[in-house]
């Protein structure tokens, strides 16, 4: 019984390493396997909405979804049988997204005709967040959370003055141009300002009067800075950040795990006990 039980924990912990790891070959190879399995179940789903397509290969389509599906199922199991605290798992953000992933194809068959199955199955782009949860990428992800929280205010400030702007030009606009031109009201008219300050142009509605010509004009341009003001402020206090706290080059991350979450001065590895070789 006692050996039945230490090869379970063997199964434990090598699947562990290969799931969770980052840091060794298993772990980086399973990831690549994973990437390009999402990659190719958000292509399957693009496809399944072209008609001509669609109705050719139809078959082979649901074959590879099923395959996928399967792996995903496994794979969600595997990471609840492994993990120290199942529950925990479970019910985190990735947690509920990897069950969000596997659920699709099982629903189809009670569910039929419904496109919400494939928004769902489009969600599993955002499994690609978890696979990039190396420290190299952690640490870029928490200087950029940074960067915005300290750029929170003077963000918030200056989407205030775009908002304020956009409902006095579109008032203006109205008075300025009227119903004639498809300013038929002043939620209308603040439509075409915010279309127009995107700089994106549906040409929908459109100022005909010489007045009015001249306001888009000055839209127009002011949209240009409008684009740019928040990038800027981000970006400064990205590189303000850089300047003060330059990358820390990671540790040796552990040849047993993979882990590279331990005290600087450990001699043993905290999960499984291998010697660490710090630098």
């Amino acid at each position: 019984m006692n050996k039945i039980r230490s090869k379970y924990d063997l199964f434990k912990h090598k699947t562990y390493i290969i799931i969770y790891g980052t840091s060794t070959k298993a772990g980086r190879l399973f990831d690549l396997i994973l990437l390009g399995l999402i990659l190719l179940s958000v292509f399957l789903v693009m496809m399944e909405t072209v008609e001509g397509f669609d109705k050719k290969y139809h078959a082979y389509l649901l074959f590879f979804e099923w395959v996928i599906t399967a792996f995903f199922t496994i794979e969600y199991i595997l990471r609840i049988l492994t993990i120290n605290k199942p529950f925990k798992y479970i019910f985190s953000f990735y947690g509920l997204i990897d069950l969000l992933a596997t659920l699709p194809m099982y629903l189809s068959l009670f569910m039929t005709g419904t496109s919400i199955l494939t928004i769902v199955r489009s969600l599993r782009l955002l499994r690609l967040f978890k696979i990039l949860n190396h420290p190299q990428f952690t640490s870029q992800s928490v200087q950029l959370r940074q960067a915005l929280h300290a750029s929170k205010g003077k963000i918030i400030v200056f989407i205030y003055f775009v908002l304020i702007s956009t409902i006095i030009i579109g008032s203006v606009m109205y008075v300025v141009e009227g119903k004639e031109s498809g300013f038929t009201s002043i939620p209308a008219s603040i439509y075409w300002t915010i279309v127009t300050l995107t700089t994106v142009g549906y040409g929908d509605i459109s100022p005909q009067t010489p007045l009015g010509q001249f306001i888009a004009s000055f839209v127009m341009i002011l949209g240009y800075g409008i684009i740019a003001v928040p990038t800027g402020i981000v970006s400064a206090e990205i590189a303000k950040r850089t300047i003060n706290n330059p990358p820390i080059e990671s540790q040796n991350p552990c040849k047993g795990c993979g882990t590279e979450d331990y005290p600087e001065d450990a001699k043993f590895c905290h999960l499984c006990g291998h010697t660490l070789e710090n630098k």
